[in-house]
């Protein structure tokens, strides 16, 4: 699969300049966006990817740019490409979450490096929300009293102390925690915890 890049410049040499390099790479498909606002506006037909984005544009800028897909969570991880004098901006847009940045001039292999170690951590972002999805999935299968029961065994409590928590006897315990091994199908506690973590049912 095509490694998505997207490049979102109003300086139409710096866009044919990188569009040029990365398309050297067989495996990065590049497309370039002359505005904040155009490349927004393209986001629901795009692949999730990696964005080189500018932080001085018509319209709207970097810092704003990335303040909409982060409200919107949208799948992209944004490396600003900037400018001398414009390192205290770029640290901002990092903690505002862009994940890196380049300073011009740059160096194509600073670069090219820069975009490499983006698409992992995007791969990575990526795999850790399917596994998310899939572990809630498996906790939406619960009974509202397995999942108390799963609550408690997470929190370290015996069969007992569980029972006299939730008003019910302790054989009724054993039962809704059968119950709940057999629907995520796991058959040890600990297989059964790592899901419920994973699903956010513990922070």
């Amino acid at each position: 699969m095509a490694k998505r890049i997207y490049i979102v410049d109003d300086d139409e040499p710096v866009r044919c300049s990188l569009l040029t390099l990365l398309t050297l790479r067989r495996d990065f498909d590049a497309e370039c966006f002359a505005s904040g606002d155009a490349f927004l506006d393209a986001t629901p037909r795009l692949d999730p990817g990696i964005v080189l984005l500018d932080l001085r544009m018509p319209g709207l800028t970097g810092l704003e740019v990335l303040a909409t897909l982060r409200r919107e969570a949208l799948p992209f991880l944004c490396v600003i490409v900037t400018g001398h004098g414009n390192i205290a901006v770029a640290v901002e847009a990092m903690k505002r979450g862009a994940i890196d940045f380049l300073e011009k001039p740059y160096d194509h292999m600073t670069l090219l490096e820069t975009v490499e170690r983006a698409l992992d951590r995007l791969t990575r972002a990526g795999e850790d929300a399917a596994r998310i999805a899939a572990a809630q999935k498996q906790i939406a299968r619960l009974a509202p009293r397995e999942v108390d029961v799963l609550c408690g065994l997470i929190a370290g409590k015996v069969n007992k102390v569980i029972a006299h928590d939730l008003a019910i006897s302790p054989r009724t315990v054993e039962v809704y925690r059968a119950h709940m091994m057999t629907k995520l199908h796991v058959q040890s506690l600990p297989d059964a915890l790592r899901i419920a973590f994973a699903a956010g049912l513990v922070h």
